[in-house]
């Protein structure tokens, strides 16, 4: 069978994930997990939806992601890993989306507009 690949986005991060069947090892772009993500907390969205489903150390994961910063990149890995884990385990849906796992957060950078030095700052107004 052919690795499927799932995708997860977040901000302007865009991972693709594979999932087989290992002890758990995690690799991001060609990189141990814990070079490419030294904050705790980025290692810790990331390995969440193992946690939930009781498949910590499972699963090998492979990523390849681009865009954005570590947040949004940790992030949009969860929602691909999430995503892989429902097509293995259809029951594992329902803990999935309690935890908010499945959703995508359509959050976005609001672009900056013309006459503006941001895109909600104004210049300082002066009447005289």
């Amino acid at each position: 069978m052919a690795d499927q690949i799932f995708i997860g986005r977040r901000k302007t991060s865009v991972a693709r994930v594979i999932l087989r069947a290992g002890n758990g090892k995690i690799t991001v772009n060609s990189k141990e997990f814990e070079n490419a993500f030294p904050e705790l907390l980025s290692r810790e969205d990331i390995i969440n939806p193992f946690k939930v489903t009781d498949t910590l150390g499972h699963y090998d994961v492979i990523t390849k992601v681009a865009g954005g910063g570590t947040t949004g990149q940790a992030q949009a890995i969860r929602l691909g890993i999430a995503r892989a884990l429902c097509s293995i385990n259809p029951d594992f849906r329902p803990a999935l989306k309690a935890e908010g796992f499945l959703t995508r957060d359509p959050r976005m950078v609001e672009r900056k507009k013309y006459g503006q030095p941001k895109a909600r700052k104004r210049f300082q107004f002066s009447k005289r």
